[in-house]
């Protein structure tokens, strides 16, 4: 399959490049970005080249790859599925929930594949845990914490990262174990913050199971990781850590786009349950808001 990748970022050279690079049933098409001498240079490195006109590369290529921050990932999907392209999308798929409604209907009326890089269910040993569970069932409770340290990373420039925070970059990946394991979030009960730009949240999902969710980009350094623990009828059990690196968990990615467009079938984390995530944390985000907070203190009645 041919597929061409947009963004230059630290994600498209540290993740999406070499993963199109490396995958034996990929040609790696081409790059855009938003920068040309950065899309010069990515594709000299990855051995592919650059383009300077968005449509030109879509219009070379069967599917494409899109690693750029999320207000400017949506317009883009809506573009390449209508032009009948497969889409390979990072999380969020959107910020705002029309934008990512708009990107699903795009899929829907083209019948596009689609997939959502949530790296949890791509990695090997995370996605066979969350299988498993999800297949036992019986789950009472869970907590999920995903606690991050943005300063000095390669991602501390991102000014998405720095606007939206811990909910919006790595609230998705908390909601994408959660939801698969536990059934679709009925309500967010309650979201609160916490020092920097940590969130707090308490879901109540449609199994009738409850879970909650600590998230953070501004940890100490020392405090950092992520992990999720579910507690029920088979006792307690805790995800397994993620030794795949992110190359490899998107390759697995690849692999499930190329199975929907060979079969037609939806893959779990398609551009739909992108849409959901989404969805959920919008709602998370209303009920941070200090006009909700306020609203929510007042007596009724």
């Amino acid at each position: 399959m041919r597929i061409g990748l947009l963004g230059t970022g630290p994600w498209a050279e540290l993740a999406y490049a070499p993963a199109l690079r490396g995958h034996a049933e990929v040609d790696f098409t081409g790059v855009w970005g938003r920068r040309p001498e950065a899309a010069g240079a990515l594709a000299e490195r990855f051995g592919t080249r650059p383009y300077a006109d968005v449509d030109a590369l879509i219009a070379d290529t069967d599917a494409i790859a899109i690693a750029l921050p999320p207000a400017v990932q949506a317009p883009l999907a809506v573009r390449v599925a209508r032009a009948g392209r497969h889409l390979l999308l990072d999380k969020p798929l959107a910020i705002d929930v029309a934008d990512a409604h708009a990107v699903v209907a795009a899929v829907r009326e083209t019948g596009v594949a689609s997939a959502v890089f949530f790296t949890a269910r791509f990695a090997d040993g995370s996605r066979q845990w969350i299988a498993e569970q999800s297949r036992r069932g019986g789950w009472f409770t869970a907590h999920a914490a995903w606690i991050g340290a943005l300063d000095g990373g390669p991602f501390a420039d991102s000014p998405w990262r720095r606007e939206k925070g811990a909910l919006w970059d790595v609230g998705p990946h908390a909601l994408s174990v959660l939801l698969p394991v536990l059934g679709d979030v009925r309500r967010v009960a309650a979201a609160t913050t916490g020092p920097g730009d940590t969130v707090h949240l308490v879901l109540r999902h449609d199994g009738g199971a409850s879970s909650t969710a600590t998230l953070t980009l501004t940890a100490p350094e020392a405090a950092t990781g992520s992990t999720v623990e579910l507690r029920g009828d088979h006792g307690v059990t805790v995800i397994p850590p993620n030794g795949d690196t992110p190359v490899a968990a998107l390759g697995r990615m690849i692999d499930a786009v190329l199975e929907s467009a060979r079969t037609g079938r939806p893959h779990d984390c398609d551009a739909a349950f992108g849409l959901r995530v989404v969805e959920i944390l919008a709602e998370a985000a209303r009920r941070l808001s200090p006009d909700t907070a306020e609203a929510d203190r007042t007596p009724r009645g």
